[in-house]
């Protein structure tokens, strides 16, 4: 149900960095939506719910590619997180999966 403006790019690293990603949270895939950051393998839900609720955060990420997290299908083994951010890099959990 999102619109999508993709844009592929060489220099990822860099983009990740001007844009506030903190390195410990990096994964394969950024993006902004309504000036919130979304990094690697988030759920629609887990953007819906974001947009939903508005808090004073910088954005939200599945750091790395776990299996079983949205595009990464394959056996789950183990659960994993998202995290919120701030501006500062001090994260939360925003929700367990």
């Amino acid at each position: 149900g999102y619109t999508v403006d993709a844009k592929d790019t060489p220099n990822m690293t860099e983009i990740k960095h001007s844009l506030g990603v903190p390195d410990k949270l990096t994964a394969c895939h950024t993006g902004v939506v309504n000036g919130y950051l979304i990094e690697g393998h988030v759920s629609a839900e887990d953007i819906d719910r974001l947009l939903a609720q508005k808090p004073r955060i910088a954005g939200i990420a599945v750091p790395g590619m776990p299996m079983s997290t949205p595009g990464m299908d394959g056996p789950r083994s183990h659960g994993y997180q998202v995290l919120s951010f701030d501006k500062q890099g001090k994260t939360k959990v925003f929700a367990n999966h």
